[in-house]
């Protein structure tokens, strides 16, 4: 088995026995490991088997690791560019928030003014999740809310990156995590890598933006709006969390 046919299972599988003393697990995922050479069996003497990584399993190992580095840098640049220009658009933006939210329905009190909103659907006649509400975490890649003292037009908007096909169909295959964002914020967007994914796969509750590689972001689709009241748990978050330092100061040129 070559090493670009390795799946996740058989890398995590790998890791383990590099970071372990190497006790076997004697199932289906050994064998294969063990018939591609990134792993060997080695007798102690005393009738006990370990298992140690071979050369070409460290080599895998380091591949994995490069490539990994990669996306995340790739990850965080594209973060960092959205990050930008929600600043530039005048909001206050956050990175890397873990927030408390609802799932499964809207707990969250609504005004006459503000009805409460449907749940977000993935696919037209699918329902959001098929288990009892219950509070869950979330963590938007790029959270803001407008530069203003009225509440009613915050405007709160999430910006989920990314880099990675795969990463994107996992993502879509979670219809809880569509529905904490959507408790989160009035706004939900998909930025996607140019090449990764096309507009009409994604949920239609969420816009869609294309990075290219010459740094611009494209609108392929824009994301629905809906009145809401931002909720206290994530008024408090807020409050505790640091919103990310402004990229330039618009005073300078003054």
């Amino acid at each position: 088995m070559p090493g670009n046919d390795l799946g996740p299972a058989h890398r995590r599988r790998l890791r383990e026995v590099w970071r372990s003393a190497g006790w076997p697990y004697q199932d289906l995922l050994e064998v294969e490991l063990l018939a591609a050479g990134l792993i060997a069996r080695v007798d102690d003497g005393a009738g006990r088997q370990t298992l140690r990584v071979t050369d070409a399993g460290v080599a895998e190992l380091a591949r994995t690791l490069q490539k990994n580095r990669a996306a995340r840098d790739a990850h965080e640049a594209l973060v960092g560019r959205v990050a930008r220009e929600m600043q530039r658009a005048g909001r206050v933006v956050w990175r890397g928030l873990s927030l408390r939210a609802w799932v499964g329905q809207d707990p969250a009190p609504a005004t006459e003014a503000e009805p409460t909103p449907a749940p977000l659907l993935t696919e037209p006649q699918a329902p959001v999740i098929g288990t009892e509400p219950r509070w869950a975490m979330a963590m938007p890649d790029v959270y803001s809310i407008r530069h203003t003292s009225v509440e009613a037009y915050l405007e709160p908007v999430v910006h989920e990156i990314k880099v990675r096909r795969g990463d994107l169909l996992s993502d879509l295959r979670r219809p809880a995590k569509a529905n904490a964002y959507r408790w989160l914020a009035s706004q939900c967007w998909y930025v996607l890598a140019a090449g990764i994914g096309r507009a009409d796969e994604i949920p239609e509750a969420y816009g869609v933006m294309f990075a290219a590689a010459d740094g611009s972001l494209e609108v392929a689709r824009p994301a629905p709006r809906r009145a809401m009241r931002l909720p206290f748990a994530v008024w408090m978050a807020l409050a505790r969390a640091t919103p990310e330092a402004p990229d330039d100061d618009p005073q300078a040129p003054l």
